[in-house]
C-alpha cells in the first residue's frame, strides 16, 4: 500500500488528539456548567483544541518523511513535540493576553500563578505521556494503515 502514505500519515496522527479532545471538553463541561466550578480558561481553549490535531498530524507527516534518514523511533519522535508545542503556546498566549510572564513566574489569565519550575515539570510529564501515546498508540495506528 504505497498510495498516499503522508495523507495516512496525516490521519494516523490527528487520531489520538481527535478521541481525546472531546472528552476533555465534556470534563470540563461538567466541571463548569455542572458542578460550578470557575475556571477562567475559556477564552484559551478552542483555539488549542483545533491546533492540536493538525500538529499530531503534521509531525506524524514529518516522522513519515524523516524516518529513512534518522531511524528515530515514533515514540521519541513524539516525545520532542511538547518541546516545540509549550513554548508556541506561550508565545500565542502572551500575544492573545492570556499569559504574562514574569522574572520567576507565569501568570495566566491574571488569576493563575505558576512558577517556572512547575512549568518545566509539567513539560517533563507531557513529554513522557507523549512518548508513550506516540509509542503506542500512534505506532500502532501508523502499523494498521501501512505506513510503520
Amino acid at each position: 500500500m504505497n498510495t498516499h502514505p503522508y495523507l495516512r500519515a496525516f490521519m494516523a496522527g490527528t487520531l489520538v488528539p481527535t478521541l481525546v479532545l472531546p472528552l476533555l471538553l465534556a470534563a470540563f463541561l461538567v466541571l463548569r456548567v455542572g458542578l460550578q466550578v470557575s475556571f477562567p480558561i475559556e477564552r484559551g481553549l478552542i483555539f488549542p483544541m483545533a491546533l492540536v490535531p493538525a500538529l499530531w498530524g503534521l509531525w506524524n507527516i514529518l516522522w513519515e518523511l524523516s524516518r529513512e534518514r534518522t531511524r528515530l523511533p515514533v515514540g521519541v519522535h513524539g516525545a520532542f513535540l511538547p518541546l516545540l508545542m509549550v513554548p508556541a503556546g506561550a508565545i500565542i498566549a502572551t500575544y492573545g493576553g492570556v499569559l504574562t510572564l514574569g522574572s520567576s513566574a507565569a501568570v495566566w489569565f491574571n488569576a493563575v500563578t505558576v512558577p517556572y519550575a512547575l512549568i518545566a515539570l509539567f513539560l517533563a510529564a507531557a513529554m513522557i505521556a507523549y512518548y508513550l501515546a506516540w509509542k503506542y498508540i500512534v505506532g500502532f495506528v501508523n502499523r494498521l494503515m501501512g505506513i510503520a
